[in-house]
């Protein structure tokens, strides 16, 4: 009789084991994929921002060859390029 005893508290403690380790293994994985969506949000938001940098310095380098070209002179050339960099 008492070793039934010792066993179903035996087995009471492992099943509280058991659902620790679950909870913990369940928050870890929730864990690592806040990170991993965090990580895809930024990589979004610095590419977004390169694009955004390389379209600025694209329009710039096409004013200043319109302005060495004579196209369009340098008051129109400095309104143009205060607009770009708005």
């Amino acid at each position: 009789m008492l070793a039934n005893i010792i066993y179903f508290v035996v087995f009471l403690i492992l099943a509280f084991v058991l659902s620790i380790a679950v909870k913990a293994i369940t928050r870890g994985v929730e864990a690592k994929q806040l990170i991993k969506e965090e990580k895809n949000q930024n990589s979004k938001t610095h590419n977004g921002d390169e694009i955004e940098n390389i379209e600025v310095v694209n329009q710039l380098k096409e004013l200043k060859d319109l302005h060495d070209k004579g196209i369009i002179d340098d008051e129109e050339f400095k309104k143009a390029k205060q607009k770009v960099l708005e």
